[in-house]
């Protein structure tokens, strides 16, 4: 690797070392180990699954005990919409209003995305903004074709200039959803409102957003114009902070002879190094309790009471194994527990944390012993809500083989799975549940000390990505994903929860679902 004394600026400036990017690179060229999975966790088998009346039990250990916690809403919110509106910028490329009809494009095209598009229209939340900016630009607009007409909603909606540019907001920053007395509201704006069913603390809820630097103005004006409205509606004083992704954690990009990708002007292409880098911020907060959620997952406010109860009960959860791990810790601390003691514990292990104990474990020394359940018991705890799989893309519960060869719970992206190896496609394919990113943590030890979270990273679990860039095939590397490899080595307690609790907005369509209409049509 050729380095000249204009990269070492480079790469300081970003703070990061020469050492690092040495060693990102050779993780292009010896390649990074797949997941070695050995069956898709279900319920009963690595998934709970509450009853109604376990359901209540679990909210209220939660509903009893946040008056004693620090809890924070942890979003992250950095997602741009363009990806949102992908099929509208494919039409706006395609399609020529002044050679054919709308309709004989929607058939020839096979535009289905288009077609429901327009078919909901008038149901988006953004449709009169919208209307109201088209008609000012276009005051013939009723005259058009029906081809020319959506043709100019489209531009006006995503374009720049006159329009409203909708493609280049973040996704939290765009309408979600329309009610009929309190007008137009955000994704950002709905995870307010719905912080207050389940995070608020004497009317007080605080809440973390991790954004793009260059939206980070963006979101704090927006925090100041609703701010007032909120409040008052909800009596709830709301505490927002922002974090953007920090420099040193970009990683380079490598052509395919693995030498460092540069720029144009000769310097060394570095990219964000994906969601895992926000285990950074996530480190930074302080708190005993913080949820996570993504910002595009919210919904309109005649769900959430269905949303928030399955969020207090995954808290709940969290609480009840968090005080067995914690009583077992100090017990620990004070004694050698006694053999009976020592069983209950590997079986608490076994059958509730879904940690195998190494079968020589009785034939430790006393010490080894001790040491070994600390180690094991005394690190972060998250309980993830699992969807049943209706087709979603996204990580999915498995039970993988570990360094040491024993089973163990883990989040696994299809990144990490040899899809060539037709028996981890078989397990991959098998999955019954997926993970919404509907997580619960547990940041601080049984001595009240916050955990650095970056001690139980597994760096293994970053992954290679391909990119085109200036017509140049180009290598990425991923750091392990927030809830897969930067979380690999925290206790994890996987729970079934309904299909309710997971909206994301992934295409523009997807506002005309029940879950983000307010009056469904």
């Amino acid at each position: 690797m050729h380095i000249t004394e204009k990269d070492i600026q480079q790469i300081k400036s970003k703070g990061l070392t020469v050492e690092k990017v040495a060693q990102q690179i050779d993780v292009f060229r010896n390649g990074i180990p797949a997941v070695n999975l050995r069956e898709a966790a279900t319920v009963g088998r690595g998934i709970l699954c509450f009853k109604e009346e376990e359901l209540s039990t679990l909210a209220k250990i939660y509903e009893e005990s946040i008056g004693k916690l620090s809890v924070v809403k942890f979003v992250p919110a950095s997602g741009a919409a363009s990806r949102m509106f992908k099929d509208c910028y494919k039409f706006l490329n395609s399609y020529d209003y002044k050679r054919e009809s709308l309709n004989s494009y929607l058939n020839y095209e096979m535009a289905t995305a288009i077609r429901l598009f327009l078919i909901g229209l008038e149901k988006f939340p953004f449709y009169e903004i919208v209307l109201k900016t088209t008609l000012e630009n276009h005051p013939n607009f009723n005259d058009l074709s029906e081809g020319e007409q959506l043709y100019t909603f489209v531009k006006t909606m995503l374009k720049n200039g006159k329009g409203l540019n909708f493609g280049s907001y973040p996704k939290g920053l765009l309408p979600f959803h329309k009610y009929k007395n309190s007008g137009v509201r955000t994704a950002f704006g709905e995870h307010l409102h719905e912080s207050v069913s389940y995070s608020t603390i004497n009317k007080k809820s605080t809440l973390h957003f991790t954004v793009s630097k260059e939206h980070l103005t963006d979101f704090k004006e927006e925090f100041d114009r609703i701010r007032k409205i909120v409040e008052e509606k909800t009596d709830t004083t709301f505490n927002t902070s922002y974090s953007t992704q920090k420099g040193f954690t970009d990683t380079v990009a490598v052509d395919l002879e693995n030498n460092p990708f540069r720029n144009e002007d000769g310097s060394i292409l570095f990219r964000p190094g994906g969601h895992g880098a926000l285990i950074e911020n996530l480190n930074d907060i302080d708190a005993d309790l913080v949820f996570i959620k993504n910002i595009d997952n919210v919904v309109v406010r005649k769900y959430q009471h269905d949303l928030s109860i399955y969020k207090k009960a995954l808290a709940g959860k969290l609480l009840e194994i968090q005080n067995k791990v914690f009583s077992i810790l100090k017990t620990i601390e004070k004694k050698m527990p006694s053999e009976k003691e020592l069983s209950e514990i590997s079986l608490f292990l076994e059958n509730e944390l879904n940690i195998n104990m190494p079968v020589d474990f009785i034939k430790f020394s006393d010490k080894f012993k001790q040491e070994h359940l600390i180690e094991v018991l005394n690190r972060p705890i998250r309980v993830c809500g699992m969807v049943p799989n209706e087709g979603e893309p996204g990580g999915g519960p498995f039970w993988i083989k570990n360094e040491y060869g024993r089973s163990e719970l883990q989040i696994v992206e299809s990144a990490q799975i040899d899809t060539s190896n037709s028996r981890q496609l078989k397990i991959m394919k098998s999955a019954t549940h997926f993970n919404p990113v509907d997580l619960v943590c547990g940041m601080k030890d049984y001595k009240g000390n916050k955990f650095n979270l970056l001690d139980y990273v597994d760096h293994n679990a970053a992954f290679i990505t391909h990119k085109t860039i200036r017509g140049q095939k180009v290598k990425a590397l991923e750091l392990p994903g927030l809830w897969n490899g930067a979380m690999a080595k925290w206790i994890s307690i996987f729970v079934e929860v309904p299909i309710i609790t997971f909206n994301p907005v992934k295409t523009v369509n997807d506002l005309l679902k029940s879950a983000h209409q307010v009056k469904m049509f």
